[in-house]
């Protein structure tokens, strides 16, 4: 992964995947151990937060397609290293943090 390509997104649009996928099975601790070191970077990176969300669901019994994904969101982490979420107090004034949520999951097939 040291030479991939950067990506400009964590996940692909309108990306499906699921537990009950048939493609070829991939090393569960590889993948388990990079899933964790995505969840500690979390902290820094909220950016990050539902694509890894999105892949730790198969860390039971990943597969080809779970991994590709995984590629892309390293991929972006790779491409938006020294990027970070500033919040800063300007003057006098309060900070406000508004939120949204998508209340389908995202279209979440196994939810």
């Amino acid at each position: 992964m040291a030479e991939c390509k950067p990506c400009m997104t964590p996940m692909e649009e309108r990306l499906k995947l699921t537990k009950a996928s048939t493609v070829t099975k991939v090393d569960a601790i590889l993948y388990r151990s990079i899933v964790d070191g995505l969840r500690y970077l979390i902290h820094t990176r909220p950016d990050i937060a539902f694509a890894v969300g999105y892949v730790s669901r198969f860390m039971e019994d990943p597969r080809e397609d779970h991994w590709a994904s995984m590629k892309r969101l390293l991929c972006y982490v790779k491409g938006t290293v020294d990027q970070g979420i500033v919040f800063p107090k300007i003057g006098g004034s309060r900070l406000q943090l508004t939120v949204f949520s998508n209340a389908d999951m995202a279209g979440d097939i196994d939810g």
